[in-house]
C-alpha cells in the first residue's frame, strides 16, 4: 500500500511540476506577444500615440492581461527597449576605438552610424518625437541612448588637438555630427549621399579646430 501512495504522489509531484512549467511557458509567450505587439506599433505609431487597446488586440490577448503583466508603463518601455536593442543593436565601438587616426576614425564611426540611423529611422524618429512628451520615455532615453552618444562622443574626441574654448567647440561639433537629427536633415531633407553626409561633417568638426588631430 506505501509503495502504491508512493508512486501515485510521485506521479503528481511530476504532474503539478508539468503544469507550473507550462503554465510559465504561457505566461512567458504572452508577454513576449505583447512586447512585439507594443513594439511594432510603437515603430509605425510612435509611443505616445499607442493604446493598451491596439496593444491587447494585436497580441491577441485582453486589457487585463496586458495590465497584468505590464502594471507601470514605464516597465512596457523598458522591456520593448531590451527588445528592440537586442534586434537591433548599435554598433560597437570596439573596433572604432582601434582606429588611431581621429580623423579617419570620425569618418568611420559616421558612416556606420549614419548607416544604423537609416535602418532604425522610423523607431526612431518617433521615439525622440515622443520622448518631448512622455517623461518616462525621455527618463528611459537617458539612461540608453544618450550614456553610448556620451561614449562615442569622447572616443571620437580622443586624438584631436583642441584645448580650452576650442575643446569645447570640438565636442560640440562632435555632437552635432553623432546626432539622429543631423543625419535625417543632412540624407533625408537635403537629399546627400551618406558619402556626401559624412565628408561634410568630417570638415566641419575639422574646421572647428586649428590642427586637426593626428594619428
Amino acid at each position: 500500500m506505501s509503495i502504491s501512495f508512493d508512486i501515485v504522489f510521485s506521479e503528481m509531484v511530476k504532474k503539478r511540476k508539468y503544469d507550473m512549467k507550462k503554465r510559465a511557458e504561457l505566461q512567458r509567450d504572452t508577454r513576449r506577444r505583447i512586447v512585439d505587439a507594443t513594439v511594432e506599433l510603437h515603430r509605425t505609431q510612435g509611443p505616445s500615440h499607442t493604446t493598451i487597446k491596439e496593444i491587447a488586440q494585436r497580441a491577441g490577448v485582453n486589457r487585463l492581461t496586458v495590465y497584468n503583466h505590464f502594471p507601470d508603463i514605464a516597465d512596457l518601455l523598458r522591456a520593448c527597449s531590451r527588445r528592440w536593442r537586442e534586434q537591433h543593436p548599435a554598433p560597437d565601438l570596439t573596433p572604432w576605438a582601434e582606429i588611431r587616426d581621429p580623423q579617419e576614425r570620425l569618418r568611420t564611426v559616421l558612416a556606420e552610424l549614419y548607416g544604423y540611423y537609416a535602418r532604425t529611422e522610423p523607431m526612431r524618429a518617433k521615439v525622440l518625437r515622443d520622448a518631448e512628451t512622455m517623461p518616462a520615455l525621455a527618463a528611459l532615453l537617458e539612461g540608453t541612448v544618450v550614456p553610448y552618444l556620451r561614449a562615442v562622443r569622447e572616443l571620437l574626441a580622443e586624438g584631436w588637438e583642441a584645448h580650452g574654448k576650442e575643446g569645447r567647440r570640438l565636442l560640440a561639433m562632435l555632437s552635432l555630427a553623432i546626432d539622429f537629427h543631423t543625419w535625417r536633415s543632412l540624407e533625408r531633407g537635403s537629399g546627400l549621399s551618406r558619402e556626401e553626409a559624412v565628408d561634410s561633417m568630417l570638415e566641419a568638426v575639422r574646421s572647428s579646430v586649428s590642427r586637426p588631430g593626428q594619428p
